[in-house]
C-alpha cells in the first residue's frame, strides 16, 4: 500500500491516529490543473486546545526514552522518505506547483535533516562548571522546552516544517504542527504518515492543518504550547512575536525578505545574470530568501539587464507534473493577483521603470519577468514579490551599492557577484543579512549550517548548531555530597 495512500488519513487530522475533525474538511487542490486531490480534515480551535493537552502529557515520556529510542525513529523515518522517494516527489510536484528539481531538492533535503536530527540525540548537551563550593557537583544542561507549536507555509512546506519537527523531537519535545492549508500533504500529512510508520510513540506529533487564523492562534495561546516556530509573512509574524512575548513564550520566527544580489563592476555578466536568474525565478519566485533586488554596477548594467532579460524568455512556464517546464504555477489566485498588482504598480507609472520581458499570466502561470531602471519608491523593488519578477538598479561604487542592499527593513538573505575574490568578501562584509553568499546567489540552505534572520524578516535561527539552541532551554543543577545546614536550621 502506498505511503500516502488517502483512505489513511481523508478528511481527518492527526493526534498519533488519524483522528475526525472538529472543523469538517477542506478540499486540497492541485495550482496546475484546479484538480481536487484530496480531502482534508481542517482543525478547529477545539481540536489544537486538545492536542495541546494529549501532548504534553505524551511529551514526558518521549523525553524519557533513551537517545538511541528517539534517534532510531527519526533514522527510519529518512529511511521510509527514501524508499519511498517517488510517490512524495509527485505529490510536491502537484500539490505545491513545484518542478521534478525542486522536488528531488526538498526531499533530500528533508531526509539530510532527519539524519542531523538523528545524530543531535548523540550529542553532550550539557557542562560542568566549576563552583565555590566544597563537596559540590555543578551541572548546566539542556532540556527540552516541552511542547513546540509549529506554523508553516506553502511554499517549501516539507522543509520548512520538517527543519523545526525533526530537531524538537531529536532533543525530547512533543510538537504541534500547522502545515499551511493550501499544502497540508507535503507540509504536515506526509510528515505524520512517515513518522507514525517509523514508531513514533502515540501523541507526540499532532498535525492540524487549518484555514484561516484561528488554529494558528490557539496554537500560540495554548498554556501548553511552549514554544512557536513559525515561518510566514512579516505582519503575522509581528502578530505571533507580539502574543509569545506577552506570553513570555520562547518564538523562533523566520519571515519576509526582499534579498539584495550585488553585481560588481569587475564580475562576469552573463555568470552573474544565470545566476541572478536561478535567485529570482526558482520556483516561480516562492521563496523567503528568493533574490528580490539585483544591484549591478552602472557600467555594466545594460549588459546585465540584457544576459537576464535572455535568461528569463527561455524559461518554459507550465504543468510540472505533465511537462518540461522549469516554472510551474503559482500557489493559488490570491498570490498571483499580489505579484500581478506590484507589477503593474511599478511599470509604466512614470518612475523610469520598465518590463523588459514578462508581465504578463496565464491562469496560475505567470511569466518570469524582467524590471529594468527601479530603484527606491519603486513598488516591484521595495516590497516582497513572492513571484518570479526580478528588478533591476544600478550603483556607481561599492558605498552606493552597500546602501542600497542594506536599505530596506528585511535582513535575510544577500549575494554578491565579483571578479575578485577578496572585492566580493570586502563588499559582502558590509551587507547586513543573516546569510551572506559570495560568488553564489541569495537562495541557500544546508541543514548543517544555521539560517539566521535580522531585522524584520525574523528572530532566531533553525539548523546545524542552532537547533540545540533553540528547541532546548537551559537547567542548572547542583548536588551536595550530603545534606547541607544552613545558619537558619533547628539548634
Amino acid at each position: 500500500m502506498a505511503l500516502l495512500e488517502t483512505g489513511t488519513w481523508a478528511g481527518k487530522v492527526f493526534t498519533g491516529t488519524w483522528t475526525e475533525a472538529k472543523g469538517g474538511t477542506l478540499e486540497d487542490f492541485e495550482p496546475a490543473t484546479g484538480e481536487v486531490l484530496a480531502e482534508f480534515g481542517a482543525a478547529s480551535p477545539d481540536d489544537v486546545h486538545a492536542s495541546c493537552a494529549r501532548a504534553a502529557e505524551a511529551q514526558r515520556d518521549w523525553a524519557a526514552r533513551t537517545h538511541e529510542e528517539r534517534g532510531q525513529v527519526l533514522l527510519d523515518a529518512a529511511e521510509l522518505m527514501r524508499r519511498n522517494h517517488e510517490e512524495l516527489a509527485e505529490w510536491i510536484m502537484r500539490e505545491c506547483g513545484g518542478v521534478r528539481g525542486k522536488a528531488e531538492v526538498e526531499l533530500h533535503d528533508a531526509k539530510q535533516r532527519l539524519q542531523s536530527a538523528a545524530a543531535m540525540t548523540r550529542e553532550p548537551h550539557g557542562h560542568m562548571l566549576p563552583t565555590a563550593v566544597p563537596g559540590r557537583v555543578s551541572l548546566a544542561q539542556r532540556v527540552p522546552v516541552g511542547v513546540v507549536g509549529v506554523i508553516s507555509p506553502f511554499n517549501f512546506p516539507l522543509i520548512l516544517s520538517i527543519r523545526s519537527v525533526a530537531p524538537a523531537l531529536a532533543v525530547g519535545n512533543a510538537v504541534v504542527l500547522k502545515p499551511d492549508a493550501r499544502t497540508p500533504v507535503t507540509g504536515g500529512i506526509m510528515i505524520a504518515r512517515i513518522l507514525e510508520e517509523a514508531g513514533l510513540p502515540e501523541g507526540v506529533l499532532h498535525v492540524l492543518p487549518g484555514a484561516g487564523a484561528e488554529a494558528g492562534s490557539a496554537l500560540v495561546e495554548d498554556p501548553n504550547t511552549s514554544m512557536i516556530s513559525f515561518t510566514g509573512s512579516t505582519p503575522v509574524g509581528r502578530i505571533i512575536g507580539e502574543n509569545c512575548g506577552r506570553l513570555l513564550k520562547r518564538a523562533v520566527l523566520e519571515l519576509g525578505g526582499n534579498s539584495a544580489f550585488v553585481v560588481l563592476e569587475d564580475a562576469d555578466v552573463k555568470t552573474a545574470a544565470g545566476a541572478g536568474a536561478w535567485g529570482s525565478f526558482l520556483h516561480q519566485g516562492q521563496i523567503c530568501m528568493a533574490t528580490g533586488r539585483h544591484l549591478v554596477h552602472d557600467s555594466i548594467a545594460d549588459q546585465y539587464v540584457e544576459a537576464l532579460t535572455e535568461n528569463a524568455k527561455r524559461l518554459r512556464v507550465g504543468d510540472p507534473f505533465r511537462d518540461e517546464v522549469e516554472l510551474g504555477p503559482i500557489i493559488d489566485d490570491k498570490q498571483l493577483q499580489h505579484v500581478d498588482d506590484i507589477v503593474k504598480r511599478t511599470v509604466g507609472n512614470g518612475n523610469g521603470a520598465r518590463a523588459t520581458t514578462g508581465a504578463e499570466y496565464e491562469r496560475l502561470f505567470y511569466r518570469p519577468t524582467v524590471i529594468a531602471g527601479a530603484g527606491p519608491g519603486v513598488p516591484a523593488y521595495d516590497e516582497e514579490i513572492f513571484g518570479p519578477v526580478a528588478t533591476v538598479a544600478t550603483f556607481k561604487d561599492d558605498d552606493e551599492a552597500v546602501a542600497l542592499a542594506n536599505g530596506t527593513e528585511y535582513g535575510l538573505k544577500a549575494g554578491i557577484h565579483s571578479g575578485s575574490f577578496e572585492h566580493a568578501v570586502a563588499v559582502g562584509r558590509r551587507l547586513k543579512a543573516g546569510g551572506v553568499h559570495i560568488n553564489e546567489q541569495t537562495v541557500g540552505d544546508e541543514a548543517t549550517a544555521p539560517f539566521p534572520a535580522i531585522k524584520a524578516s525574523g528572530y532566531g535561527a533553525f539548523g546545524g548548531p542552532s537547533n540545540v539552541e533553540e528547541f532546548t532551554r537551559w537547567l542548572w543543577i547542583t548536588a551536595a555530597e550530603q545534606q547541607t545546614p544552613m545558619p537558619f536550621g533547628a539548634s
